[in-house]
């Protein structure tokens, strides 16, 4: 059966024509016929939508139908509620023209209009002129044989300066001969745990499975284990951190002490310590994932784990966060019996990150322009992170906010069952984000529920603020 429906002009604006049709009740029929008119043009981004009782009346449905239609399109990103201002169809909806038969969730070609997407730093941050410097420097007064074959293990200015910046500013404890430089984490895990499939057989690592992880990680390390044929074992993770207490008869453990990667918070210390004595007693390892470790804005930072135990903890860094990812460098702090073995796994010509590129990182270290541009970022990103906050709490109060004392992202918990129309309508309005249930563990004995996983620092400083309007845009009314 097929309804038609004329809207007065003084409620929308514009006479409207709807029909409520097909299966699924009345509300089903209601949510199509406006979401078509949203898609075709028919009400234009602005337009101010009839209150529930008004439409229900010309309709001739219940009240409650009109609201559960108008909900469900707010979650999809094509209508927006405000208090004070009423339902109207969302600024940045436009009609697919020519694309009718492409799905709401799939972004264009183009990409993004914001990207909230976690773990970018600001890539027009890059302390060019600083770098340049650097690199010059590097290249003036590098010796002959830095462009021989060189060191597996790296250049030695760089792990000489790194060893002192790392028991400086994380209370790492190590020398430059326990360093190896990699390109950054996934390479350390490659080296650790036996490379990619495409390497072929007998590319093996130092340590075997099985792993145990924490509860929400990156799906890209556990599918770069799980191609190397390592077990991960999902801990439970609480405001405390991950529930080491758990852990029983795996050879190692990756965790992310600094700041749990992706909800947020440090390792509490009585489980820092914890862990540690689980390792001693099972002759294990732990791998410290040194997440967000420089950029903390509500307490003194916390110390590497690495620092309880050095021949118990391989502690892992890199300057993707804190400089940019396209410099691929990275290195392991490695208890003594690991050396060699790693050395041997990395092998003697390839697999190395550019030998000019760590000289530039060593000067840039050491002349205090590393220092510098960490410090300008801090107060950046944390600047970042209050106008989330405040825009939160004008827009979207009622939506609660976790994992804010540290890192480059913040989680935003939604109401329950709300997370997938959440993600595609910011899709719909070119806002690309993660949602929490992305980071599960397939085997996770953890649900942080339904969330959205924002970062706050790949944003250019001149578009952070549309990024946050169009981010209120879309979270589910309160």
């Amino acid at each position: 059966m097929t309804e038609s429906w004329v809207n007065s002009a003084e409620r929308i604006g514009a006479d409207l024509h709807l029909e409520l049709s097909g299966p699924g009740g009345r509300r089903a029929a209601l949510t199509r016929a406006l979401r078509e008119a949203v898609r075709g043009g028919r009400l234009a981004p602005g337009t101010r939508l009839p209150p529930y009782r008004s439409l229900a009346a010309d309709l001739g449905v219940a009240r409650n139908t009109v609201a559960d239609a108008y909900a469900e399109l707010v979650a999809e990103g094509w209508l927006t509620a405000r208090q004070g201002s009423g339902t109207r169809v969302a600024e940045r909806a436009e009609p697919l023209r020519d694309t009718v038969r492409t799905p709401v969730e799939t972004p264009s070609r183009a990409g993004p209009v914001h990207d909230l997407r976690q773990g970018a730093p600001d890539a027009s941050a890059f302390p060019r002129a600083a770098w340049a410097a650097s690199y010059r420097r590097a290249l003036q007064t590098a010796p002959n044989e830095a462009f021989g074959p060189g060191d597996p293990a790296g250049r030695r200015e760089l792990r000489e300066t790194l060893a002192e910046y790392l028991a400086r500013a994380r209370g790492v404890r190590t020398e430059p001969d326990r360093i190896v430089i990699c390109s950054g984490f996934a390479h350390a895990l490659r080296l650790l745990f036996g490379r990619d499939v495409q390497d072929g057989p007998g590319a093996g690592g130092v340590l075997r499975g099985p792993l145990g992880v924490e509860a929400y990680g990156l799906g890209f390390h556990r599918e770069l284990l799980a191609a190397a044929g390592v077990r991960t074992v999902p801990l439970p993770l609480d405001e405390h951190g991950a529930r080491v207490d758990a852990l029983g008869r795996e050879r190692a453990v990756l965790l992310t002490p600094a700041h749990q990667f992706p909800t947020g918070g440090p390792l509490h210390p009585e489980r820092r310590a914890a862990v540690i004595g689980w390792a001693r007693a099972r002759g294990a390892v732990v791998l410290e994932d040194d997440y967000d470790g420089e950029f903390r804005y509500d307490r003194r930072p916390v110390g590497a784990l690495q620092g309880l135990d050095p021949e118990r903890v391989i502690h892992i860094g890199s300057v993707s966060k804190s400089l940019s990812p396209a410099l691929r460098l990275g290195w392991m702090v490695l208890p003594r019996r690991y050396v060699e073995p790693v050395l041997a796994a990395k092998g003697e010509r390839e697999g190395w990150a550019s030998v000019p590129d760590q000289l530039a990182l060593a000067d840039f270290v050491a002349c205090g322009s590393y220092d510098r541009h960490v410090r300008r970022m801090r107060q950046r990103y944390r600047r970042r992170r209050d106008r989330l906050l405040a825009a939160l709490a004008a827009q979207a109060p009622h939506i609660e906010v976790a994992g804010i004392a540290a890192g480059l992202h913040a989680v935003l918990r939604l109401p329950p069952g709300t997370e997938r129309s959440t993600v595609r309508a910011a899709v719909w309005r070119g806002v690309a984000l993660d949602g929490l249930a992305a980071f599960r563990h397939p085997q996770s004995p953890t649900d942080a529920g339904d969330g959205l996983v924002v970062g706050y620092a790949a944003p250019a400083e001149h578009a952070y603020g549309a990024a946050l309007e169009a981010l209120c845009g879309v979270l589910p009314p309160g």
